[in-house]
């Protein structure tokens, strides 16, 4: 990498960033807080005990379908990395197991917690599919070729991914993986490649490796640009900071949590390009189904016409998903959703048997899978109409999220409750991609900065004092999202303020017990964390990888440099670059004018102010941090003719960001 004008520890510009940007550091901030947190207020326990009332527990098909098929589970409950280090821990949520109600906890999010205690090798089809669970986030899971293993989606880190592999070895035969099927182009399905086979064994031929059309772009650029602040942002998603309790992290709704193993990516053999595409796996017949638009950019759904078994990728768990995901990425499309799901339908559904997810547990029975898929099907397909409906009749980005409502008869079905998703940020995402962020209001289309507005506001509510009084009666009452209001205000107004601090943590503390979706529920308590202790410093979760970096395009690599450049000092700073990888026989012309860095392919500049020469296989070792361009070009590596002195001039211009920086006023260690 360039050399970054910090003098902190030098960081990978984008190959480790879009790795980490999805993943929380799952065992990171433990020791930072305990496990006890504040009791479930009244407000709050009524509440928990009038949805135990209400919502259909009666229905325990769930459980009886995520038991089925168990094997076996390992001796340990933590798999360790290389160094001892522990990389996955089921035992972090034992205090599920006895089943007592949790009034800290939505009783609804509780169900799919205690569900996601699966631990182990699980029978799906007699001799022919089987998932490990309870490793990762996701599922591994196999299939019985004529020869060997056919994998479909192999975890999130490679040593989570070895153990799984292993555990099914163990128990049903030592068989060599012949394919693996990346699902889609979300890590936790693809990067634990490495502890399942070899980049030598996918170049020899010895195993395909099978992946949707657009799956290497999606899988670097989604998080590449904006890595450092997904990664921040992640960490509030998945609970990072906060301890796995009653009054922590619980659940990620389609999995315990993410592994904090070491990542990698091999690139597809074989991209899968048409709408529905059949394929012979190891004499296994395999019917691809491209779903674009949906869970991911890139992802595929498959069928086992033969054995009359589908597999629906991540386009259908036991949850509603994110249309917006709230660590940050492109707004899905709900509509496109359902009607993905609905071709799988009439594709698949109508003859399926059996129905396997990568998250979550399978279903069985032709009744039961149509059941689902139509839930799932109608659920994204009502949250797009009905916000559209609302939305044509003036209601706002600001206002849809307290008008949208799911209808009693999803409700009443547990695969269409909000775990990861939620009405709440999924509804707003839909007006976001049909209409954009501005409600129409003049007021709020060029608004003052909070940090800009609230003293003001604090003023004219007549200081401090009564704020906290109005706010500490307004939480005694369980209006906790108008003391909200206030005290957001007052902590932007005065960050320095502990008792504002503290009274905002108690109301955001209450806030998350109360979520079903775990998404809000780890944003909320991880606030209230940081407002109570600081924001602990962390540097990024994950180490790089050859083969992240190896999967960048060199153009992808200088864009991510771009984001990194403080326009402000780069105003007056103007020169043209060309910069050639012999090896790929690739031209980049690099211009920095206007305060702004841009890059082209395949083009050569006339009369540029410096030439470097340097082949890709060279410059991986600086996409991943461990050198910059000019230590390479000093030590030999490469060549540069002309103005050499341009490059010092750009160094001067970058900044490093910081992974801990400041959300919440006044949470920064001082």
């Amino acid at each position: 990498m360039i050399q970054l004008k910090s003098h902190t520890r030098s960081l990978t510009v984008a190959a480790a960033a879009f790795a980490l940007a999805c993943s929380a550091g799952f065992v990171s901030g433990q020791d930072h807080f305990n496990t006890k947190g504040a009791p479930a207020s009244v407000h709050t326990a009524a509440l928990q005990q009038a949805l135990r009332e209400s919502l259909p527990f009666d229905d325990e098909r769930d459980f009886d379908e995520s038991r089925r098929g168990f094997i076996a589970e390992p001796a340990s409950k933590q798999i360790l990395g290389a160094q001892g280090n522990v990389v996955w821990d089921m035992g972090r949520y034992d205090f599920l197991v006895s089943g007592d109600e949790i009034d800290s906890m939505h009783p609804s999010l509780q169900r799919q917690a205690t569900l996601n205690l699966n631990f182990g090798l699980y029978e799906v089809v007699p001799d022919f599919i089987y998932q490990v669970r309870g490793f990762d986030l996701a599922n591994m899971t196999l299939v019985r070729g004529d020869s060997g293993w056919i994998l479909f989606d192999v975890l999130l880190s490679s040593e989570t991914a070895a153990a799984a592999l292993a555990l099914a070895n163990e128990q049903l035969g030592e068989l060599p993986v012949k394919a693996v099927v990346y699902s889609h182009s979300h890590i936790d399905h693809f990067g634990g490649v490495l502890g399942v086979t070899s980049v030598e064994q996918v170049n020899s031929g010895d195993v395909a490796i099978y992946a949707p059309s657009g799956f290497m772009e999606e899988a670097i650029s989604e998080n590449v640009y904006a890595g450092n602040s997904m990664s921040r942002r992640a960490g509030f998603q998945y609970g990072r900071v906060i301890p796995s309790s009653p009054f922590g992290q619980v659940d990620s709704a389609i999995g315990k949590g993410l592994s904090a193993g070491t990542t990698g990516l091999i690139a597809p053999s074989i991209v899968v390009t048409e709408a529905f595409e059949t394929h012979t796996i190891d004499g296994i017949e395999v019917v691809f189904q491209n779903t674009p638009g949906t869970e991911a950019p890139a992802e595929m759904n498959a069928w086992f016409p033969e054995q009359k078994v589908f597999w629906a990728a991540e386009n259908i768990t036991a949850t509603i998903h994110n249309i917006y995901t709230l660590r940050g990425a492109l707004v899905r499309d709900a509509l496109a959703w359902s009607k993905q799901i609905n071709a799988a339908l009439y594709e698949f559904g109508l003859d399926a048997e059996v129905m396997v997810s990568s998250h979550n547990w399978p279903r069985w029975g032709n009744a039961r899978i149509q059941e689902v898929m139509r839930t799932q099907r109608d659920a994204y397909a009502n949250l797009n109409n009905q916000v559209l409906f609302l939305a044509n009749q003036g209601v706002t980005i600001n206002e849809i999220h307290n008008e949208y409502q799911v209808p009693p008869s999803l409700q009443n079905q547990w695969s269409a409750r909000q775990y990861h998703g939620s009405e709440f940020h999924n509804s707003r995402a839909v007006i976001n991609r049909y209409l954009g962020y501005w409600d129409g209001n003049p007021a709020t289309l060029a608004p003052l900065s909070p940090d800009e507005s609230a003293p003001l506001f604090v003023e004219m509510m007549g200081g401090s004092a009564p704020i906290l009084v109005k706010s500490r009666e307004l939480a005694a009452a369980g209006s906790y999202r108008h003391a909200m209001e206030l005290l957001n205000k007052l902590v932007y107004a005065e960050p320095t303020n502990r008792a504002a601090k503290d009274l905002l943590a108690d109301v955001f503390e209450q806030l998350g017990y109360q979520y079903e979706s775990a998404s809000m529920r780890h944003v909320f308590l991880s606030s209230a964390q940081e407002l109570r202790n600081d924001v602990q410093p962390f540097a990024m979760p994950r180490g790089n990888s050859p083969t992240l970096a190896r999967a960048m395009t060199t153009s992808q690599w200088w864009d991510a440099v771009a984001t990194r450049v403080d326009s402000l000092a780069a105003d007056e700073l103007n020169f043209t670059l060309n910069f050639i990888t012999p090896d790929t026989g690739q031209s980049f012309v690099v211009e920095m004018s206007g305060g702004t860095l841009s890059n082209i392919e395949g083009y050569i500049a006339p009369n540029p102010d410096a030439t470097i020469t340097m082949n890709r296989s060279d410059l991986e070792t600086v996409i991943m941090g461990q050198a910059t361009l000019g230590s390479q070009l000093q030590s030999g590596v490469g060549t540069v003719t002309g103005n050499a002195a341009l490059l010092m001039q750009l160094n001067s211009v970058l900044v490093e960001f910081d992974p801990s920086f400041e959300v919440i006023p006044g949470t920064l260690v001082q």
